[in-house]
C-alpha cells in the first residue's frame, strides 16, 4: 500500500516561512521573474585581484553604469529599443525596455579606486585589485642558526 505524506498545518506554515526567508519574501513566480531579469555573475578570486564576470548578452558597453559608493560596487544596465513601421495609413510602434542592478559589498582588501572593466562578446568583466598587504606573500625561507 502506498502512503502519502501530508503536511500538518504547522509544517505547512513553517515551510511557507522558510520559503519566504530564502526567497526574500517573494512568491515563486516573482522569484523566477527576478532571476530572469538579473544577469548571472561569476566572482573569481586570485592572488592579486577579484574578477567579476557579468553575463549580459545583447547590451553594448554604453548600456552599463558602474559605480562604487561607500565600498559598494553597483553594476547596472539599461537598454531601450523603439521601432516604427508604417504601412499605408497604419503605423506600428513598439517599445522595449529592460534594466537591472546588482550590488556587491567590496571587502576591505580591495583597491576600489583601481577597478577596471571591459566588455567583450556579451560578458562584462571587472578586475578589482587587492591591496598590497592583502596579497598572498611568497613563502619566506627561515634559516636555522
Amino acid at each position: 500500500m502506498l502512503m502519502r505524506y501530508q503536511k500538518t498545518p504547522i509544517q505547512s506554515s513553517l515551510s511557507r516561512m522558510m520559503d519566504e526567508f530564502f526567497n526574500g519574501g517573494l512568491s515563486e513566480l516573482e522569484n523566477q521573474k527576478l532571476m530572469a531579469t538579473q544577469p548571472s555573475v561569476n566572482v573569481i578570486e586570485n592572488e592579486d585581484s577579484f574578477l567579476v564576470e557579468v553575463a549580459a548578452p545583447g547590451l553594448k558597453k554604453d548600456d552599463f553604469n558602474l559605480t562604487v559608493e561607500d565600498e559598494m560596487l553597483i553594476i547596472s544596465g539599461e537598454r531601450k529599443e523603439e521601432s516604427e513601421n508604417k504601412e499605408g495609413s497604419f503605423t506600428k510602434r513598439e517599445f522595449n525596455y529592460s534594466s537591472f542592478t546588482r550590488s556587491f559589498q567590496l571587502p576591505e582588501i580591495c583597491k576600489s579606486e583601481d577597478i577596471s572593466a571591459s566588455y567583450n562578446e556579451g560578458v562584462l568583466t571587472l578586475t578589482i585589485p587587492k591591496k598590497e598587504e592583502a596579497k598572498k606573500q611568497a613563502p619566506k625561507k627561515i634559516s636555522i642558526k
